[in-house]
Formats: C-alpha cells, structure tokens, sequence
C-alpha cells in the first residue's frame, strides 16, 4: 500500500529512495530507539512472554508421555499438543499448508503486519529479550548513543562484555532448545555430555549455530525485517486501502507546529513516534516497508497527546480509507467477511486434526495370489494388512468379517499395538462356495478396538469364474 503519488502533508519524498537504516553513502545507520511505554506495549509484554515461556518449556511438558511438541524428522513423527502424526497423515499436512497460506493471505489483506508487530519471532526475541537486556545495561536511547560514541575506555569495555556474554548466553541456550524440539531434551543431554572433546561435530554444529542466531540479535537486528524476510517484502502487494495497519492520522495532525494556531494540526512534531520506532522510519510518511506495526509509535503519541490536552489517536490502528474519509470505524464489511472466512478455516482444519483416527488401518489383496481351498466346502484370499497405532498407549485390535458370512484368520500372535507401533501381517479370510455368487464377491472387514467397532474396510474376495461357482 505504498502509494507513488505525493501527499499533500509530505514535502520530501526521498525518503522512499532508502531504507531509514541506511544513509546516501549506503552505510549502516544504527538505530537506538527510546524505550516504549504505553497500553499497546503493556499488551505486547504480556503476549510475547508467553510465547516465550512457551517455547523455553515446551520440550520439558510432558503430555501422553511425550513433549508438548516434538518434530522428529529423522523418524518422521511429529507431536502436537499431545496428537501424534505420521507419514501416513500427510493429508492433514497438506491441508494445514493450503490453510495456512490462505490465512496469511487474507489475514494480512485485513490486519496488514500485526502478526510481525505482536508474535514473529524475530519481534518477540529482539524487543522483549535482547532490547531490555540492553536497556538495562546500556541505559535509554540517548545513553546508548552517547555510549557508541565514546573511545573504549574500562566502563564501556566491562558494559560490552556484560552484555554480550549475557547475548552468548541467550543465543546459546535458544539453540539448544530450538534442537530438543528436533531430536528431544534428553538426547541433546547427552550431546552436551563430555563437551567440547566428545562429540566434536556436533559442539561444532551447536556453536555455528549459537553464533548465527547472536549474529541476528546483536547486530542484524531490524535489517532481518526490512531485508531478508519475505512476509515483509510481500506485504506492499497485499496490502490495500482498507487494510487495518498503524497509521497517522493527517488530515487531524497536518499541518504540523507548535503553539496555539488554529491553523496547526495536532500533531506538535516532537519526533516522540521516530525516536521509538525499532526500525528508524517515521509512520508520519505514511505505510512504508520496513513498518512492523509494532504500535510503540501509537504509545508514544498517546503520551504526547495527554501531555498536550489533546484526544488520543492520532497514530492508531486504522486503514488509508477511514482516515481519508474521516470515519472511526476500522472494521468495514470487507474485513468482517475476511474474518468469517479466516475462523472458518481455523474451524475446518482443527476439526480435520481432531477428528483423526487414532488407528490406521489398511487392507488390501496380496498381489499375484488367487484363491485357495479351504477344507471341502470353503475357499480363502490372502491379504496384505497394515496397521498404525497413532493413539498414546497400548491397544488391541482384531478383526471381524461382517458381510458376507465367514471368518478372518489373523496368522501368529494378536493385534496388540504400542504407541506408534506399525504392524504388518498376512491376514486370510474363508468364505463358504455357498456365499460366492459371482467370481468377484464384495466383503466388508469390521475393525474392533477393545471390543469396540472403530472402522469398516471393503475389499473383494477373488473365487472361481460364475460356471465353477454353480458347480
């Protein structure tokens, strides 16, 4: 939603020409944003702490004896919140990826950037983990731009180690937990067992990758937003003017000024919404790329307009059109549509998941065999039976001929599975001739578990030709 043509409130426009973190030479211009405070930032806090203790403690969770989430790619099992999958549920897979590409779609057609502003990780780490930290240490904006220009002296010297050890620190055991999600909390104790002269390579792999996600944190910062991440470079293309994004209001705020000229807007132009932008630019211009919606500048603003004994709003959530139109309604029919539809996806794919069997089972003829006979008056199939157990305890299972009259005979010992246990055996089933009526008869396979019917499979039973039959 970048528009090219010139507002009226916008005298240069060249600010579109760079990113706000680079400068006309092309090199980096760090940013120290102010610490934001306010109602928005209160919310966030509260937000991104719980997917951050969410992610710190979901390998140790236990439920149904495995992790809360477990994403075993070597074995090809993945749990979820206690569900099980297999290879054998990739359909589920396809649907939760055709569902979750429409859902950002039209989530961000409607909400803009609010999933980078209140949960990408990138967001949550950076501002809520990394940034305090530095607060803490470094101090505010103006301390910490005093500070990066000081020479090294011992108390920027010992403030630099701090912080970066404590960064290390972080990185290192994100990594780690990042891994047990892979390969399981106990195995990674074991790979930590006897570092660094044991397991060499692996302390190698876990080191590289510790260093890259430090590199991110530390330096790369808001460059992962406005440079590499494609959500962020998709968004010009999705976004349009009924979009719900952070804006600024300027047909209240414009022009801007000082004192108490009926001909000034309300916006005083203090800069409080540039100095606490994470990303550098000034939401003033308008909806720009590097923008994550992040709502510190609705804050800042905020606090400046009580200040001033002005209404608040002035940076809100809103779209290009309700400003323009001078209306308070963010959600139009459109975005209520949307919205409908995107709670119709969540419903359908968690119904799909919830809705899993716990058992799979297959059956199917054996290839290249026919009939065989079986005592005098009876003839029997060979089949080929598969079954999954993707429950989380031990069952047992038996089958049982339902149409036409006969028997299922499961050669060697009973169907009783472990969690995700895969079973393969060679199951007969014994029609009586008197059953068969044609050379090709329909037979329905009853599939009990404890004694409950779970499924009903259908397959064909292979006989003799309709003029051996009669006889």
């Amino acid at each position: 939603m970048e528009s090219n043509q010139k507002p009226d409130h916008i005298q240069d426009l060249t600010f579109r020409d760079r990113m706000a973190t680079v400068d006309k030479e092309g090199k980096r211009v760090w940013v120290f944003p102010k610490m934001p405070k306010g109602k928005f930032t209160n919310y966030r806090r509260i937000v991104a702490y719980f997917l951050l203790a969410f992610f710190y403690l979901a390998p140790h969770i236990k439920l149904n004896g495995d992790p809360l989430i477990f994403l075993n790619f070597l074995d090809r099992r993945f749990v979820l919140l206690g569900q099980t999958f297999y290879p054998q549920d990739f359909h589920l897979l396809v649907l939760s990826f055709i569902t979750l590409l429409v859902f950002i779609i039209l989530f961000t057609v409607v909400y803009g950037r609010i999933f980078c502003g209140w949960a990408c990780p990138q967001t949550v780490f950076m501002e809520f983990l990394y940034r305090p930290i530095e607060y803490l240490i470094d101090g505010d904006r103006n301390k910490q731009r005093e500070l990066a220009r000081q020479e090294m002296n011992v108390p920027k010297l010992l403030k630099r180690i701090a912080k970066h050890t404590i960064f290390v620190f972080i990185s290192f055991f994100t990594v780690l937990t990042f891994l047990s999600y892979i390969i399981g909390w106990p195995q990674v104790r074991i790979l930590l067992a006897g570092w660094p002269f044991q397991n060499f390579a692996g302390f190698l792999g876990v080191a590289a990758f510790t260093g890259a996600h430090y590199f991110v944190f530390a330096w790369f910062r808001e460059q992962v937003c406005s440079l590499v991440c494609p959500y962020g470079r998709l968004q010009g293309v999705m976004l349009e003017q009924n979009s719900i994004v952070v804006a600024y209001d300027y047909i209240r705020g414009e022009p801007r000024g000082r004192g108490k000229n009926e001909e000034k807007g309300d916006c005083i132009d203090c800069k409080r919404c540039v100095d606490v932008c994470p990303t550098g630019i000034d939401i003033r211009n308008g909806t720009q790329l590097e923008c994550i919606n992040c709502t510190a500048c609705i804050d800042a603003c905020a606090s400046v307009m009580y200040t001033v004994n002005k209404p608040k709003g002035l940076i809100r959530y809103a779209s290009e059109r309700s400003i323009s139109e001078k209306k308070k309604e963010v959600m139009n029919a459109r975005a209520i549509a949307y919205s409908v539809v995107l709670v119709i996806l969540l419903g359908v794919a968690s119904f799909a998941f919830m809705n899993r069997d716990d058992v799979e089972t297959t059956i199917v003829r054996t290839q290249g065999t026919l009939f065989q006979q079986y005592g005098d008056d009876a003839l029997s199939n060979l089949y080929d039976l598969q079954m999954i157990n993707k429950s989380s305890g031990k069952i047992t299972m038996d089958l049982k001929l339902l149409e036409p009259e006969g028997e299922v005979k499961i050669p060697g010992d009973s169907l009783i599975l472990d969690k995700g246990e895969v079973i393969k055996r060679n199951v007969l089933i014994i029609l009586p001739k008197s059953e068969l009526k044609s050379s090709n008869t329909h037979v329905i396979i009853g599939v009990y578990r404890e004694g409950q019917q779970v499924e009903q499979i259908s397959s064909s039973f292979v006989g003799p030709n309709s003029l051996d039959v009669k006889k």
